[in-house]
C-alpha cells in the first residue's frame, strides 16, 4: 500500500513538473523539491511524523539484550514512532558506554554490572527492562572445583566492570572469600568459552549464551554453582536502556518515542505464548538458531508495561535501584550513596505512558 501510494504521488509530481516546463518562476517549486515534499507528507500520513529519525542502538548478542528491541523492530513499533533503528553489536556494557561517549552510539542496552557507571554519572537510565538471571559462576569438576569454596587459589576468568565481576564478587563473599583469594584473569566473556574448554582456567563468571555453550561443550564437567536468583533476597540485578546525560536534554522526545515502542514490545514479548516468535527475531539478529535463543528465555523476569508502570508508581522500581546501588557499595565498587533520581530518568518512563 505504501509503495503504491508513493508511486501515485510521485507520478503526479512528474506530470506537474512536465507541465511547468522551463518557464518556471522563482516562486514555483522544482520537480525535486515537490517530490521531496510529497514524500514527506506521505511519511507523515503513515507514521504521524514528518520525518524519520535514525537511532543508533548498541546491544549484546543474547536474548535479554534483544527481546524488546528485536520485537519492536519486527512488529513495526519503532516505525510507528517515526524511528529508524540501526543495531550495533558489542561485548559488554562499559564498551557500549565508551561508544556513546565517542558519539558513535545514541542509546544502549546494558546489563547489571555496567549500572555502576550510571551511578558514577557516566550514563543515564531512561527505561528499565527487567531483573536479570543470565549470569553465573561455574567451575570444572576435573580441576577440583566442586563448590564456591573450591575457588580459593584457582584460576578464575571474569570480565571487569560488568555483571561477570558483580556476580563473582557476590559469590566469593557468600563463602567468605575475596578477589585476593583467587587467581583472577580478566577477559571478555566471549573468550571464556575457549578458556574453559581448553582448561586454561579452572572456573569463570559468565553470562548467557556463553555459559550455555560451555555446558554444551563440557557436559557434566562444567558445574554451575550460582546464578542471579541465588542472591535474590539481597540483590537486584537491574538491566535496561541508557544514554549519555548530555543526550537527554536535546533528545528527550526521541527517548520518549523509543520507550513507547519498547512498552509495546514488552507487552508482546513478555507473553510466554510469544517466546518462540521473539526467539526467532533474536536468532536472526545474532546469526544463531532459534533453539539456542529459546534456551535463554529464562535469563530474566520479563515484564509487561502495565507491571513496569505499577512498579514505577508504587516505588518498587526505585527500590530495585536502591538495592542495586547498595550492592555496589557493599562490594566496594561505589564510594558513596547517590540519589537514584540523579541517574534514573523516571520522567521519561512516565511520559512514555501518555
Amino acid at each position: 500500500m505504501k509503495k503504491r501510494f508513493f508511486a501515485a504521488v510521485l507520478t503526479a509530481a512528474m506530470v506537474i513538473g512536465a507541465l511547468s516546463g522551463c518557464g518556471q518562476s522563482k516562486t514555483q517549486k522544482t520537480d525535486t523539491a515537490l517530490e521531496t515534499e510529497i514524500a514527506a507528507e506521505a511519511s507523515e500520513e503513515e507514521t504521524g511524523y514528518n520525518e524519520i529519525t535514525q537511532v543508533r542502538v548498541a546491544y549484546m548478542q543474547n536474548y535479554a539484550s534483544l527481546w524488546e528491541v528485536a520485537t519492536a523492530i519486527n512488529k513495526g513499533y519503532f516505525e510507528e514512532q517515526g524511528l529508524d533503528i540501526k543495531l550495533y553489536a558489542f561485548q559488554d556494557g562499559p564498551t557500549e558506554i565508551n561508544a556513546m561517549e565517542s558519539g558513535s552510539i545514541d542509546v544502549a542496552y546494558i546489563g547489571p554490572g555496567a549500572h555502576k557507571l550510571c551511578i558514577q554519572g557516566q550514563a543515564s537510565i531512561f527505561c528499565f527492562s527487567h531483573l536479570g538471571n543470565a549470569d553465573c559462576v561455574m567451575g570444572l569438576k576435573s580441576h577440583g572445583v566442586n563448590s564456591l569454596k573450591d575457588l580459593k587459589g584457582k584460576k578464575v576468568a571474569y570480565a571487569s566492570g560488568t555483571a561477570s565481576e558483580t556476580i563473582l564478587k557476590r559469590a566469593l563473599s557468600s563463602v567468605g572469600l575475596t578477589m585476593d583469594d583467587i587467581e583472577a584473569y580478566d577477559m571478555e566473556v566471549s573468550n571464556m568459552v575457549s578458556a574453559m574448554v581448553s582448561g586454561s582456567v579452572d572456573a569463570c563468571a559468565a553470562w548467557s549464551p556463553s555459559s550455555s555453550t560451555i555446558v554444551s561443550e563440557l557436559g557434566d564437567d562444567a558445574q554451575i554453582f550460582c546464578t542471579n536468583t541465588t542472591f535474590a533476597d539481597e540483590a537486584a540485578d537491574c538491566e535496561g536502556w541508557v544514554c549519555m546525560p548530555g543526550y537527554v536534554e536535546a533528545n528527550s522526545d526521541i527517548l520518549v518515542r523509543f520507550t513507547k515502542a519498547l512498552y509495546e514490545a514488552m507487552d508482546y514479548g513478555s507473553q510466554e505464548a510469544n517466546y518462540d516468535e521473539v526467539a526467532g527475531y533474536v536468532a536472526e539478529i545474532c546469526g544463531t538458531d532459534k533453539a539456542a535463543a529459546l534456551e535463554q528465555t529464562g535469563d530474566g523476569a520479563w515484564l509487561d508495561s502495565k507491571t513496569l508502570l505499577k512498579y514505577l508508581e508504587d516505588g518498587t522500581l526505585k527500590h530495585y535501584y536502591e538495592v542495586q546501588q547498595k550492592n555496589f557499595i557493599d562490594a566496594g565498587d561505589i564510594d558513596k550513596e547517590v540519589p537514584v533520581e540523579d541517574y534514573v530518568l523516571f520522567d521519561i518512563m512516565e511520559e512514555a505512558d501518555k
